[in-house]
C-alpha cells in the first residue's frame, strides 16, 4: 500500500528546466516511478543532453523548447502537451537562474527584472497555464522549486533579488495551494540547500564562501540532485495526498540554526 502511493504509473509529467541538474534528476525519479516525462528547457543543447542521459537509463523522454518568461509560449505548451497525452497530471516548475554576488544597492534594473522574470514569473506562468487544465479535470499535482534562500538570507553572498524571488515562490505555492485545494489540485514546494549541480557547484571551491556555508550546515555537506528529486517525487505522488501549500526544506539541516 505505502510503496504503491509513491508510484505515478501512467501519469504524464512536464518539467521546466529539465535538461540538467535538479530538473533532470526529477525526470529520472518520475520515470522510475512509472510516469511518462516531458523535459523542457530554454535551448536545444540542454534538451538533447538531458534526453541522451535519460535514454542511457532506458527512458524515452519527450522534449519541449520553452522560455518560461514568455507566458503565451507557456500557455501554448500546456495546450499542446495536454492534447498530445490527454492530460498533464504533474508539473514540476523547476526552471530558474542565479546571479553573481551583488550588493543590494548595485543590482542593475535589467538584472533584477531578468531574475524575477525567470525565478518568479516563470513559475507563476507555468502553474497558471498547466493548472488551468488540471482544474478543468479536477485533479493534478504541482511541485515548485523554492530555496533555503526563501527562508533565510544567505551569507556571505549578497543576492537580494534571488532571495526575494524564492520567498515569493514559497508564498505563491501557499496561495495557489489554498485556492485550489478543494478543486483537486495540490501545489507544494521543495526548498533545497546548496546542491551539486552545474548552476551551483562552480562556487564550491571558493574559499570565501564554502567554509561559511559548511559551518552553517549541520550535516557539513551539500545535497545531491537525487536527494532533491526524491522529495519532488514524494510531493508529486499520492504519498503526499494530504499535503498542499507546503514548503519542504531539503537542506542538510541548514535552516535549523
Amino acid at each position: 500500500m505505502y510503496l504503491e502511493k509513491m508510484r505515478v504509473s501512467g501519469q504524464t509529467v512536464f518539467i521546466t528546466g529539465g535538461g540538467r541538474g535538479i530538473g533532470l534528476a526529477s525526470a529520472e525519479a518520475l520515470f522510475e516511478a512509472g510516469a511518462h516525462v516531458i523535459i523542457s528547457d530554454i535551448n536545444d543543447a540542454l534538451l538533447e543532453s538531458g534526453k541522451a542521459y535519460l535514454a542511457g537509463k532506458g527512458y524515452a523522454a519527450d522534449t519541449a523548447l520553452l522560455d518560461v518568461t514568455r507566458p503565451h509560449d507557456v500557455a501554448a505548451a500546456a495546450e499542446e502537451w495536454n492534447k498530445r497525452h490527454g492530460s498533464v497530471d504533474i508539473l514540476v516548475a523547476n526552471a530558474g537562474i542565479a546571479w553573481p554576488d551583488t550588493p543590494g544597492e548595485e543590482i542593475a534594473d535589467d538584472n533584477w527584472r531578468r531574475l524575477i522574470d525567470v525565478d518568479l514569473n516563470g513559475v507563476y506562468w507555468s502553474c497558471r497555464e498547466f493548472g488551468k487544465h488540471m482544474l478543468g479535470r479536477g485533479r493534478g499535482s504541482i511541485v515548485t522549486i523554492g530555496s533555503i534562500s526563501g527562508l533565510i538570507s544567505n551569507k556571505p553572498q549578497r543576492q537580494a533579488h534571488y532571495n526575494s524571488a524564492k520567498a515569493a515562490v514559497h508564498h505563491l505555492t501557499k496561495s495557489l495551494g489554498g485556492e485550489w485545494a478543494d478543486r483537486g489540485v495540490r501545489v507544494n514546494c521543495v526548498a533545497p540547500t546548496y546542491v551539486d549541480t552545474p548552476m551551483s557547484n562552480t562556487s564550491f571551491d571558493d574559499p570565501a564562501r564554502m567554509p561559511i556555508w559548511m559551518d552553517l550546515t549541520p550535516m557539513r555537506r551539500v545535497a545531491k540532485p537525487d536527494e532533491i528529486a526524491s522529495a519532488i517525487l514524494f510531493l508529486a505522488s499520492d504519498a503526499s495526498s494530504a499535503m498542499t501549500g507546503t514548503v519542504v526544506p531539503v537542506d542538510c539541516g541548514y535552516t535549523i540554526w
